[in-house]
């Protein structure tokens, strides 16, 4: 997921100092370094969708209950998302790059008393600790990204930056998949055959394969803090002067496209999180596979989302954001209904579709909701961030959905399609800019 925070009327630039030695090799190392957590990031996300199925296994849970893995990451988004811009403007970029490292470090640490004590409880504490790190992460990275450098290059920047993140979310699946997955799965039937002491060691063996995958995370993050901490960062100062009285942050909704925007990105966030979440069990139970090959072609999904931001990019050129925008929701609303009725690999494929055609929706409806708002747009901006918490909602309704259809997993695709018909409609009517703050 990537949190794409504007900056709008107040535009900031490289002091003078930094003006006269150029923006170029001076901004090239500090560069790689904020691309770096743009795919930092992406793992954590990328892990996401291993992890579901492996603690419902582990930890012997319902869908529902699983599903409390999305909420805890991004409940964090939503209560951060504002403490995370105060942090900013009070300590700086720099350091709030080094908190946001430390605190998703600290989260990653914290599965393994997790997986040695096998409480979910626990694991959900550890992610909702990354989630506040990677608040903080996004909330510093994309607009420091946007800035490091001249003002005409900077949307070249943040794509360029937002494609390592694509790349996470095909590399994320695939590692997860090859270290956390064992392969190993027991019918209810068998679980219940088997004697009490081997079914506790093997549940506990299931949840300590957790713990190298983020034993590794969380020191890679310790030596990119330390990294940051000792690398010098261009510091960046305001040029915009003019003083404008802003609305308050809720009469701020009176942008009726704005309003729309939010609600369209509370759903489109909640439609990706569904799919991926129940990727690997769908792919078990609709077309028979293993959860590692099951995990793989999450990995393939993950790189199909990448390719459709690249050629998305592409299409932008020459059609209007709002058109594409409809096009991809007609064809993602088709493919869910696909995923719903099919049967065999015709899911996964279905399901790999809506990687692609969803992949420009995140960014497109953020810069649609913040058309004609000014100086109003930071403000804008706290709301669709905060809408990010569709993502703890939604799958937690779809997994209600599933258990209530006795664990039918395709039943359950009717969330992420309704999500889609309600981002339609923000495509064709809600996106028009028809009023404004008086």
């Amino acid at each position: 997921m990537q949190v794409t925070n504007q900056i709008g009327d107040q535009h900031e630039v490289p002091t003078e100092q930094g003006a006269e030695e150029g923006s170029g090799k001076k901004y090239l190392l500090p560069f790689i370094l904020i691309t770096s957590l743009f795919f930092l990031w992406g793992m954590a996300h990328g892990f996401d969708g291993i992890l579901i199925p492996h603690l419902r296994k582990a930890c012997e849970l319902n869908n529902r209950q699983s599903t409390l893995i999305d909420t805890a990451v991004f409940l964090a988004y939503f209560i951060m998302a504002i403490p995370a811009g105060m942090l900013i403007k009070r300590f700086g970029y720099k350091n709030s790059i080094i908190t946001g490292l430390l605190v998703f470090a600290a989260g990653a640490f914290l599965f393994i008393p997790a997986a040695n004590s096998r409480t979910y409880e626990l694991f959900l504490f550890a992610l909702f600790v990354i989630g506040c790190g990677l608040t903080i992460l996004e909330t510093s990275a994309n607009p420091y990204a946007a800035i490091l450098g001249p003002a005409e290059s900077s949307s070249k920047r943040l794509n360029l930056a937002a494609s390592f993140n694509g790349l996470a979310a095909m590399l994320g699946p695939v590692l997860g998949s090859m270290f956390i997955l064992s392969g190993k799965s027991f019918t209810p039937a068998q679980m219940t055959a088997m004697p009490d002491t081997a079914k506790a060691a093997y549940l506990l063996e299931e949840a300590s394969t957790v713990k190298m995958p983020y034993m590794i995370l969380g020191s890679i993050l310790i030596l990119m803090a330390i990294l940051f901490y000792f690398m010098h960062l261009p510091s960046m100062k305001p040029t915009h002067t003019e003083v404008e009285i802003k609305p308050g942050f809720f009469s701020v909704l009176r942008f009726s496209h704005l309003s729309w925007a939010v609600a369209a990105q509370f759903f489109y966030v909640g439609a990706q999180v569904c799919v991926t979440s129940f990727f690997v069990r769908i792919a078990e139970q609709s077309a028979g596979l293993d959860e590692k090959t099951a995990g793989y072609y999450l990995g393939i999904y993950g790189f199909l989302f990448m390719a459709g931001r690249f050629i998305g990019t592409f299409f932008l050129r020459y059609i209007k954001d709002y058109i594409l925008l409809s096009i991809y929701c007609v064809i993602s609303i088709i493919l869910c209904v696909v995923a719903i009725y099919a049967s065999g690999i015709e899911v996964i494929y279905a399901l790999g579709g809506l990687g692609f055609f969803m992949s420009i929706m995140f960014p497109t409806i953020f810069s649609l909701g913040l058309v004609g708002l000014k100086s109003n747009t930071e403000t804008g901006s706290s709301w669709l961030v905060m809408s990010i918490v569709g993502g703890a909602i939604l799958p937690y309704t779809m997994g209600t959905l599933i258990d209530m259809k006795h664990d039918d997993i395709q039943a359950g695709y009717i969330i992420p399609l309704v999500c889609f018909v309600i981002i339609l409609y923000f495509g064709v009517f809600g996106h028009k800019v028809k009023n404004s703050i008086s």
